[in-house]
């Protein structure tokens, strides 16, 4: 806003005031992870528009993955990423890369980096106050993780007392084992368990589109039976696939309405919540 007069900028913030009211006190998850993660510019940029939402009043949550991240220690320590449909494979040595990756160093630069920025943050893994409680999903893929329940009070708890909590996702059983847990699952869980007013899934993508790699055929919005009936068609197919499932499950589970856009466009959070012009693909659960 370097180039806009002093009457520019009041109008910008005048015109973004009924978002505002409509978003003070509500919880807004952010699904933030990824590609998306890889830009460190864009990454503090992100966490900007956090705090900008946090000192407006929306109790705001991160959820966050860390798959290069993972990808890079592993390699780093000679060990072969391996996948099967989609999922990481494993092993008990790779879940202590996960927890290591995932729970320390990601998640507490997030947290510095929200400080940094005017924040104030905290961060939790899914075994805090056992958040995440999971179960073996397939033996054939090892420590990943089923979602049995989410013990939501800890988040809460943080959000009352004006935190932004950021939460990597790990999980646990009450034996005492450590779960992968898939991101955009344990952020539709999450959000679900705090009746989110939305879910915003931050991704390499533009949105569902109807013809792939085509921005221009970029679907706004989509009711969960039409996101159903685009999948049966093919339309929403590959990668798109567990990511819309992921929207619908958070529907199903209470949250108002999930946002696929593409967490590298600088500012999109503040686009999709705080402009008419909004960002990527709404999923809700009506009618339109």
């Amino acid at each position: 806003m370097e180039n806009f007069s002093n009457a520019q900028r009041a109008e910008v913030l005048t015109q973004a005031l009924p978002y505002i009211k409509r978003y003070v006190g509500k919880v807004v998850v952010v699904k933030y992870g990824g590609n998306a993660m890889i830009n460190e510019q864009l990454k503090k940029q992100v966490m900007e528009d956090l705090v900008l939402l946090w000192l407006i009043g929306v109790k705001v949550v991160l959820v966050h993955g860390g798959g290069p991240e993972i990808n890079d220690l592993m390699n780093r320590l000679g060990k072969k990423a391996e996948f099967v449909d989609g999922l990481r494979i494993t092993d008990k040595e790779t879940v202590d890369i996960v927890e290591m990756v995932l729970a320390g160093k990601v998640n507490k630069s997030l947290v510095n980096l929200i400080q940094m920025n005017g924040g104030n943050a905290m961060g939790i893994s899914g075994l805090d106050g056992r958040l995440i409680e999971a179960k073996m999903k397939d033996n054939r893929l090892g420590y990943v993780g089923e979602i049995t329940k989410i013990h939501i009070s800890p988040v809460k708890d943080l959000l009352e007392k004006g935190y932004i909590p950021v939460i990597s996702t790990v999980g646990c059983d009450r034996k005492g084992n450590t779960y992968n847990i898939n991101g955009d699952t344990a952020a539709a869980f999450i959000a679900g368990a705090l009746s989110a007013e939305r879910l915003i899934m931050m991704t390499d993508i533009d949105g569902v589109l109807k013809v792939k790699d085509d921005p221009s055929t970029l679907i706004p919005e989509l009711t969960v039976e039409e996101a159903e009936k685009l999948k049966a068609e093919g339309v929403i197919a590959g990668g798109m696939i567990p990511k819309v499932d992921c929207c619908v499950e958070a529907i199903n589970k209470g949250v108002k309405n999930v946002i696929i856009m593409d967490g590298r466009v600088p500012h999109s959070i503040l686009m999709e919540l705080l402009t008419d012009e909004g960002a990527g693909t709404m999923v809700t659960g009506g009618k339109k």
